[in-house]
């Protein structure tokens, strides 16, 4: 099969989709993309919509400028059942099909009851305005209790996004506190686990708590989330945390298209794949050419405990499809594979400052970056949105 005549199928608009598309289209590879939105979605950077510091249209890439900019086919259509030995997608508008399969429609969310009581940054894009309208609304009372957090997932620790609820409730605090009104606001930082931020390093650890003391944020931490309510959030012990407003990002689980599909999942329900993000199936009888990678959060990663999903991890792993799936089409044995890449790595924004995360095989650290940080982040996200659409050169590794 020639390599120009390869056909790609890709799901999804993300990080992990975009970026295979990108790359494959460089290779010179026909690209069918199928995204269920029509814009490309900087979820870094969604962290400063809640504030008034960004807004939504800014932090949105719409796909059609990215497909022309690049030469992918463009179908928006959501999905609905996928069949992986024919490499095909089923979807409300229409059947897709490829020589090869690239699933990257990212997970699905642990379920907690209560759940209409709380709206997550890291959900539907939409949901970021209904944080910043719920706590505008608390502004304009003049005070209230406001409770931010994240959850685990047992099954699958990596699929885990605390991150950006420690930034976005460092952001809050920053607002308020220009405002002149940080002092009739209550704010506390709560998860399930007993040490939320351990997988940074124990020097970010230490650091994060000095950073809850200095901005006289509250924590809750060790106990276990029973339910939600419209007034706060309750625990396994019965004890319940008050809250005007709730933000909380539920851990990944599988995505609800998998189970209906012949994909070998793993315990949380995520596609098994091997170091190379081919899926690792379990049919009696292997198809003749399988041809079917899963990418970001859609894939079940491999690694130490403190691995985590992060958007650079998942653009190595779609930048590594393309060349594997080249290296294939020209008969090569080659092969690039994600294991070696794992690490963590982030600016943790606060409004007026930041804090640079870094953690390998070797430790982690942490390091303060008052001011410059917040600005270093800021033009990553205007890169992010300008290399993609090709009108700035690409940084090599970024």
């Amino acid at each position: 099969m020639s390599a120009q005549r390869a056909k790609v199928l890709i799901l999804g608009g993300g990080f992990a989709g975009v970026e295979a598309a990108i790359f494959l289209r460089k290779k010179g590879y026909p690209v069918t993309l199928v995204s269920d939105r029509d814009y490309f979605y900087i979820y870094p950077t969604s962290i400063w919509i809640p504030t008034g510091e960004a807004t939504f249209d800014e932090i949105s890439v719409p796909l059609k400028d990215l497909s022309e900019a690049h030469g992918f086919e463009l179908v928006i259509d959501r999905i609905s059942r996928i069949v992986s030995r024919e490499h095909k997608a089923i979807g409300k508008k229409g059947t897709y099909q490829g020589d090869y399969l690239v699933i990257a429609i990212g997970s699905g969310k642990v379920k907690h009851e209560g759940s209409e009581h709380f709206l997550s940054i890291c959900g539907k894009p939409e949901e970021s305005l209904e944080i910043k309208k719920r706590l505008d609304t608390l502004i304009t009372k003049g005070g209230g209790k406001i409770a931010m957090g994240f959850g685990g997932n047992p099954k699958d620790p990596s699929n885990v996004r605390g991150g950006p609820a420690f930034e976005v409730l460092f952001n809050v605090h920053n607002r308020l506190k220009k405002l002149g009104i940080r002092k009739n606001f209550e704010l506390t930082f709560f998860a399930p686990m007993k040490e939320p931020g351990a997988r940074m390093g124990p020097q970010a650890l230490k650091m994060m708590d000095l950073y809850f003391r200095k901005l006289d944020i509250h924590t809750h931490f060790g106990k276990k989330i029973t339910r939600f309510e419209a007034d706060g959030i309750v625990f396994e012990d019965r004890s319940k945390l008050e809250s005007d407003f709730t933000m909380f990002i539920p851990a990944g689980d599988g995505h609800p298209v998998f189970a209906d599909s012949d994909l070998p999942l793993n315990e949380a329900g995520l596609i098994r794949i091997n170091d190379y993000c081919e899926v690792m199936h379990d049919f009696d009888e292997m198809p003749e050419r399988y041809n079917v990678f899963a990418i970001g959060d859609s894939a079940a990663i491999d690694g130490p405990d403190w691995r985590a999903k992060q958007g650079h991890i998942a653009e190595v792993m779609a930048r590594n499809v393309a060349f594997n799936i080249d290296a294939m089409e020209r008969g090569s044995e080659e092969r690039k594979g994600y294991l070696e890449h794992l690490n963590i790595l982030c600016v943790m924004d606060s409004g007026d400052g930041a804090a640079f995360v870094y953690r390998n095989h070797k430790g982690g650290k942490m390091i303060p970056m008052p001011v410059i940080g917040h600005w270093l982040k800021k033009g990553w996200g205007w890169y992010c949105r300008n290399s993609k659409l090709g009108k700035i050169p690409r940084i090599p590794g970024m």
